[in-house]
């Protein structure tokens, strides 16, 4: 959790979001006015393994937050999704569905306007295939891919960070965003390129 004090300096506070009682503590310190949602566990092989777990944080924590924000006014709550959750064909995807379902039913709750923001991978990040094919060609290969027609969308960690801050600017409450990722690109193509 990263919140800005009176004197608008960042300040780093580690928390747990299924931890009610902590998490509880932190939003009546700070009195969070934006809160912008992003911890989740998206790794899709791992959550296949792990269902629990990817229920228990993606889901009943981001309840957690939500609930919280409503009963300390937060004026926005900006909800990180993926596009994994439309039509979701995986335990990752079907949890942060579900967050999304009860970030957008909480919008008539109180106060506090809920916003979804819905994309794709963003290079870099955690999870993202680029770290992956770097430590596999690091061991000398071989390159995993799911499939060689599987394409997907990328953005910088930057872009990604701008377009959820606009969202969360835009925002009347109960929208979901869902940013133009530019053209898709095939997996094998860009393990072609990292191997080059």
């Amino acid at each position: 959790l990263i919140s800005l004090g009176k004197n608008k300096n960042a300040e780093v506070v580690v928390g747990d979001i299924t931890q009610p009682d902590r998490m509880e503590r932190l939003f009546n310190h700070f009195k969070q006015q934006v809160v912008f949602h992003a911890a989740a566990y998206k790794h899709v092989p791992l959550m296949e393994d792990n269902p629990t777990e990817a229920v228990n944080t993606n889901v009943y924590g981001t309840k957690v937050l939500i609930d919280l924000a409503l009963k300390y006014n937060a004026e926005r709550f900006v909800m990180v999704s993926t596009d994994k959750a439309v039509n979701p064909t995986n335990v990752m995807g079907a949890s942060k569905r579900i967050a999304e379902i009860y970030t957008q039913s909480s919008q008539s709750a109180g106060k506090t306007k809920f916003i979804t923001t819905r994309f794709g991978n963003v290079l870099g990040s955690n999870g993202s295939v680029i770290p992956l094919f770097e430590k596999q060609i690091e061991n000398g290969g071989p390159l995993t891919i799911t499939h060689p027609e599987v394409t997907r969308y990328f953005m910088t960690i930057p872009e990604a960070c701008q377009l959820v801050l606009e969202a969360g600017a835009m925002g009347n409450g109960g929208e979901v965003f869902v940013f133009d990722m530019g053209k898709s690109m095939k997996i094998i193509d860009l393990a072609k390129n990292m191997i080059r």
